[in-house]
């Protein structure tokens, strides 16, 4: 099972992440990122990885 790390001090809310996949990613009323799932199914590590990806400050890593 993959698992998303987020480093929460380099982030900036643009959201792109949540965008990509709103089933892990999402942006609370503040702007602030909070994961859905920390553990990825396999079944959704492709969404969760294009999360990371378009993640413009690169705050996002998927291990595992």
């Amino acid at each position: 099972m993959a698992h998303v790390e987020v480093d929460f001090e380099r982030c900036e809310g643009h959201g792109l992440c949540e965008q990509a996949a709103p089933e892990i990613y999402r942006l609370d009323d503040d702007g602030e990122l909070e994961l859905i799932l920390e553990d990825i199914p396999q079944e959704l590590r492709t969404r969760a990885e294009a999360g990371a990806r378009v993640c413009p400050v690169a705050a996002i890593r998927i291990t595992g």
